[in-house]
């Protein structure tokens, strides 16, 4: 699970899609959904296969074009080992019989179903991507793509305060003082509550007490650049939209509901269900944060 959707859409009169905003449209759908559109469209068969990997989470194609007819398009495809769900469409009323074939659906357009065709193969290709998206959305896989994402985010980060301090030199020596200052009041945060635990012998606090050194300390010294270049200070949000959500998602517990058989995680402290909702949350809170970070690098490469 990944939190871009990739979709390649071939048909030789693509631009009529485009142009009545068709596209366009798919791409919100995405967006609403908490992923980020990437959506390849061609006009040539060529160009098609020429973009045509195992990336792709969805493929659109009219079924009857100049150049080849579906069933070849099919048969290519398939010969490239590539088992990516696909819909052919058409506004014609002859198929070329094919047989039922894995993760392929066909729509052929009528007059009598009422709306346009274009109209008709957007509604289609919307319900099979949200079928897509039900269907590699299994819970863990989730974890494991949000894990996956805010650790990109935390290596983004890390490179943000490298390269400041590369470029400002001396300039940024309020940057490393704030990582410092954080760190040892961190440490000493913790040594005195160690101590305390000790002395009380209360054993389970520090199990329920789970480090956030790397991604705290981070995003402090991101939040001291921000001070220095003057722009608009998201960190706070970043910290509850992002850290704390991967580590309430990291200690959660994968429970699975007796009378229905639901899986879904629960924070184990507050009880937090990460539920299909949350998990849209949590995929625009790491897109906005992504955009967040790149704007700081921009920012700083100028």
């Amino acid at each position: 699970m990944k939190i871009n959707y990739k979709i390649l859409w071939l048909d030789d009169e693509i631009n009529a899609f485009i142009d009545d905003e068709f596209v366009e449209k798919i791409q919100k759908h995405l967006e609403e959904k908490g992923f980020l559109p990437d959506i390849q469209t061609v006009s040539k068969v060529s160009d098609f296969f020429e973009k045509l990997d195992n990336s792709f989470d969805f493929i659109l194609t009219d079924y009857n074009m100049s150049e080849m007819n579906g069933a070849q398009v099919i048969a290519d495809i398939r010969a490239k080992s590539i088992f990516t769900e696909i819909l052919f469409y058409t506004a014609q009323a002859q198929w070329e019989e094919i047989g039922k074939l894995d993760r392929i659906s066909f729509l052929q357009t009528t007059k009598i179903l009422g709306g346009s065709h274009h109209e008709k193969v957007v509604d289609k290709a919307i319900n099979i991507i949200d079928l897509t998206i039900k269907k590699f959305q299994h819970i863990v896989a989730m974890r494991g793509m949000i894990m996956h994402e805010v650790s990109s985010l935390d290596a983004q980060m890390l490179d943000i305060v490298s390269n400041y301090i590369d470029v400002k030199g001396d300039d940024a020596q309020s940057v490393k003082d704030k990582v410092f200052d954080d760190l040892i009041a961190f440490h000493k945060e913790k040594l005195k509550k160690s101590e305390k635990y000790k002395n009380n012998k209360t054993f389970d606090k520090i199990i329920k007490d789970p480090l956030l050194f790397s991604s705290s300390q981070r995003a402090s010294a991101i939040d001291e650049i921000i001070t220095k270049i003057g722009c608009k200070n998201f960190i706070a949000d970043f910290k509850k939209e992002i850290i704390k959500v991967r580590n309430d998602f990291a200690h959660a517990v994968l429970i699975t509901d007796e009378k229905t058989g639901r899986e879904y995680f629960k924070d184990k402290n507050d009880g937090t269900d990460f539920n299909e909702e949350k998990c849209i949350d949590v995929r625009k809170n790491i897109l906005k944060h992504k955009e967040n970070l790149d704007a700081i690098e921009t920012f700083i490469s100028i």
